[in-house]
């Protein structure tokens, strides 16, 4: 029967088709629901409801969003009646089907602590087939410039709610995701998504969004949060571990430092790769530290070895720390042996010369500094993406004095991080590590104020020059080994925000 709502719409209810009990449409643009009893899938047709089939159970990723959750955007209300999740190469995601005040609908996407919303898109000319979309390419839709950050086959897992249109469940279609070049005042920049569950394959545009400005509320009670549900016992040793992360897609144990992927949930088989050589973070997991303004905590640590392709017989480590904030999402503090930085995923595309020699982002040009092939050595801690040991992306990285822009990109997705260096005395200072302060220091001491310093003197610097220079010529033999220690030549490495690091949401993820 239909039931009249304070909206101008009306809200219609059916007995489940499966269980008899009651399931309501709020949405006039809502086809689809997923029974809240029974998870029979059903479709409604004018009054009637028919049954098409079971929908897989949800898996609980501890999000603290939920269905009637409201909020703000743009100006106008929204309400999330429906949730669906995917499942992709290297992890899951989820998109929120939400209704707005004027009936249309709208998706949050979620995914790693970041979310954008979209709404649906008309485009001028019909979408060609997904693999013409070369990851890394450019292309123009509507007139505006994107490039193509992710080419990927995605499936359905699990529905709820209310939907205006169900892809079949488990089955994979290719899901493209491109990026603006040109970002707001606010250097967000566009995500235009391309679902090729239907055809033709519908297009989504949306931004980068924080919960804060979204107003949400009726947002679920963390202290409801069952965390004894988290603990599981480590597939390889059978130590009991717990996942402190809401998001996290895998993580190592700390008694054998296997790394055990996350992603099918705790409840599935978890699979389990063993590491040997641990490599001990001089940032312990778990410390808090105060950076940009907000407190961060370590939660993951991965030790990553470059190569320089015109020269494979060059070698050079750096380590990356995963710092996480609720409302913020992740950042990547990464540790050379030239410096310290810190860099987060960048929502825009910046625009890069043909030469490659150069790229622009938010008015800045950033010069080529290296290219280089990475691989992950090691990790601990928990990750928001599929981690692996082996992992390899192909990077370019790019400098203007401070500021840092770096790309990686494998066949199936690219990703910007954008950042700047910061000094040691910073970083012991952000996590109260004054004791270690010596093993923090890197090449970024700057010069002595007082000229009248016996120290200034000049042979005192020539001293200096040829110990540096030994010591890098000690720190480049065959004595460092780049598989666990932070090696390095003469090249500056501002690799962050490690292959899945996309913690800049997306239309997709």
């Amino acid at each position: 029967m239909a039931l009249e709502t304070s909206n101008t719409q009306r809200a219609y209810r059916a007995p489940c088709p499966g269980c008899g009990a009651p399931v309501s449409f709020l949405s006039a643009q809502s086809t689809h629901a997923v029974c809240a009893f029974c998870q029979s899938t059903v479709v409604r047709n004018g009054d009637v409801l028919q049954r098409i089939g079971k929908m897989a159970e949800l898996f609980d990723d501890h999000s603290p969003l939920q269905l009637q959750a409201s909020g703000t955007w743009n100006g106008q209300s929204f309400t999330l009646l429906g949730r669906l999740q995917y499942k992709y190469g290297e992890g899951t995601w989820t998109e929120w089907h939400a209704v707005l005040g004027d009936g249309s609908s709208a998706y949050l996407s979620e995914d790693n602590g970041a979310y954008v919303f979209t709404t649906a898109q008309a485009v001028q000319r019909e979408m060609p087939p997904a693999e013409r979309f070369r990851v890394g390419a450019t292309t123009a839709i509507n007139g505006k410039s994107f490039t193509v950050a992710s080419n990927q086959s995605v499936a359905l897992i699990a529905a709820q709610g209310e939907l205006p249109r169900l892809p079949e469940l488990g089955t994979s279609f290719a899901m493209v995701e491109l990026r603006s070049q040109a970002v707001d005042a606010k250097g967000v920049g566009e995500v235009l998504s391309v679902d090729y569950s239907s055809q033709p394959p519908s297009v989504s545009m949306g931004k980068s969004v924080l919960l804060e400005d979204l107003k949400l509320t009726g947002l679920k009670d963390e202290s409801a949060k069952d965390e004894k549900g988290r603990q599981f016992a480590c597939p390889n040793c059978g130590a009991t571990l717990t996942v402190k992360l809401a998001g996290s897609q895998s993580m190592s144990c700390g008694s054998c430092n296997s790394i055990i992927d996350l992603s099918q949930g705790i409840g599935g088989e978890l699979k389990h790769a063993i590491q040997d050589e641990p490599v001990q973070p001089l940032i312990p997991l778990g410390t808090t530290g105060m950076l940009q303004g907000a407190q961060w905590q370590v939660v993951g640590f991965q030790h990553r070895m470059g190569t320089d392709p015109s020269d494979p017989d060059e070698h050079f480590g750096w380590e990356e720390y995963l710092l996480y904030n609720a409302k913020r999402g992740f950042i990547f503090l990464v540790d050379s042996t030239e410096g310290w930085s810190v860099v987060r995923p960048a929502t825009g595309a910046p625009v890069v010369s043909d030469n490659r020699q150069s790229a622009t982002y938010l008015g800045t040009r950033y010069q080529l500094k290296e290219s280089y092939t990475a691989r992950t050595n090691y990790v601990v801690g928990e990750f928001y993406w599929q981690v692996r040991r082996d992992q390899v992306t192909e990077n370019r990285d790019y400098s203007s004095g401070k500021n840092l822009l770096s790309l990686e990109q494998t066949p199936n997705e690219l990703t910007w991080s954008v950042g700047n260096t910061i000094d040691s005395a910073t970083v012991a200072m952000a996590f109260k590590l004054k004791d270690k302060q010596d093993l923090l220091r890197r090449t970024d001491v700057g010069p002595l104020v007082s000229t009248n310093n016996p120290l200034m003197r000049q042979e005192f610097w020539v001293f200096i020059v040829v110990v540096l220079i030994f010591l890098a010529m000690t720190r480049c033999s065959p004595d460092c080994d780049p598989n666990v220690e932070n090696c390095s030549s003469s090249s500056y490495r501002t690799s962050g925000g490690s292959f899945g690091g996309f913690s800049s949401g997306g239309g997709h993820k």
